[in-house]
């Protein structure tokens, strides 16, 4: 949908507001602050759009500004906080991690999928350096990740099919795999074996190895990984990790169906 059309034929749709959350979104790790021609070319909005934006959120306290440039504030946070909040995934997931991270000395994390992204949704760090800011909330296109690549072997085949057909595989580094056919294979070994393994596709420096975690259906509704750096660690000791991964997982996955009930 064209936001900067007026008539969008939908009596219950708020073009105001689909326009504010834009230029929410047009601020990020890359572009924490912008000024107002930034945004509007990032967003496509008008000046005078974009403007009305801004300046709303910053009444509201979202939004800062220091001379010709815009910030978010942290009291963004509370608009996904009460999402947060109501979801015991998270919750039941980070002592595991915990666990897993004292074991094997590397960050860990749990990530769902929404639309074609992974999105952290708890993840425990370790002192050790890892060459992408990650945090809970930080989002990455699944194709590039091995959490995003679990995932996407939970969707059913014409999903995913449907999945191959609207991305853009974009070389995020000169590892990322950029053939769809190629995805294809990846994913459905991915789904055969249980596991996934990522080197350096996301992030120069970056390995990651990651499984399923399914609800009592056997759906999977999460993936959980291990992070490491390149230069730390091999594939081969990566892939060593595997099994205490899956018991992360199982024990996940054990605290969820009690969550979930006969």
């Amino acid at each position: 949908m064209d936001l900067g059309d007026e008539g969008s034929g939908e009596a219950d749709f708020v073009q105001a507001l689909a326009r504010g959350l834009e230029v929410i979104r047009a601020f990020d790790a890359e572009r924490p602050a912008q000024s107002l021609s930034d945004v509007a070319r990032v967003t496509g909005l008008s000046r005078a759009a974009v403007r009305r934006s801004l300046l709303t959120f910053q009444k509201l306290g979202y939004v800062r500004s220091e001379g010709t440039l815009f910030q978010l504030t942290p009291k963004v946070l509370e608009l996904g906080h009460a999402y947060l909040r109501g979801l015991t995934t998270p919750q039941i997931a980070q002592p595991h991690l915990k666990d897993l991270m004292c074991e094997v000395q590397e960050t860990t994390a749990l990530s769902v999928l929404d639309g074609d992204d992974v999105v952290h949704i708890a993840r425990i760090p370790t002192t050790g350096v890892i060459t992408v800011s990650i945090n809970v909330g930080s989002r990455f296109p699944a194709y590039a990740t091995a959490m995003g690549r679990v995932l996407l072997a939970g969707l059913d085949a014409d999903a995913f099919t449907e999945y191959l057909g609207r991305v853009s595989l974009e070389a995020l580094t000169n590892r990322t795999v950029r053939d769809a056919e190629q995805l294809r294979q990846i994913v459905e070994a991915v789904a055969e074996n249980g596991f996934c393994l990522a080197d350096q596709e996301l992030n120069r420096g970056l390995r990651a190895v990651a499984v399923p975690v399914r609800d009592r259906a056997g759906k999977v509704i999460a993936a959980a990984n291990i992070a490491v750096s390149a230069g730390m660690r091999s594939l081969e000791e990566i892939r060593a990790m595997v099994p205490r991964l899956k018991h992360c997982a199982a024990a996940i996955e054990r605290d969820l169906h009690l969550v979930e009930g006969p």
